[in-house]
């Protein structure tokens, strides 16, 4: 059955969920993982989320699909996501979120 992205939109075929890490659980408010609503997303798509944003940041202004949707910072690198089938990507905490840490 495939999967689609929560944030990209991107179909993910069933043939190319031979890795179990392609799609990932998203916790909308990390470190409140027994109460955390969560959605699917593909595995380039976490990563650039977690490398964009604290978990603070996660749980206070982006808990929804809807607020990660239409944050400023996912902009450019959705729309460029979107048009590939890239399953792997090389991904840069930003100096914002590593110095918040």
């Amino acid at each position: 059955m495939p999967t689609t992205c929560a944030l990209c939109r991107r179909v993910v075929p069933h043939e190319r969920i031979d890795d179990p890490q392609v799609v990932q659980e998203h916790h909308l408010r990390p470190e409140e993982r027994a109460t955390s609503p969560t959605v699917m997303l593909c595995r380039p798509c976490h990563e650039q989320i977690h490398a964009l944003f604290t978990n603070e940041q996660l749980r206070e202004e982006y808990d929804t699909i809807e607020a990660l949707q239409s944050a400023d910072r996912l902009q450019g690198y959705v729309d460029w996501i979107s048009g590939t089938n890239k399953l792997e990507i090389q991904v840069r905490t930003s100096d914002r979120v590593r110095n918040d840490r």
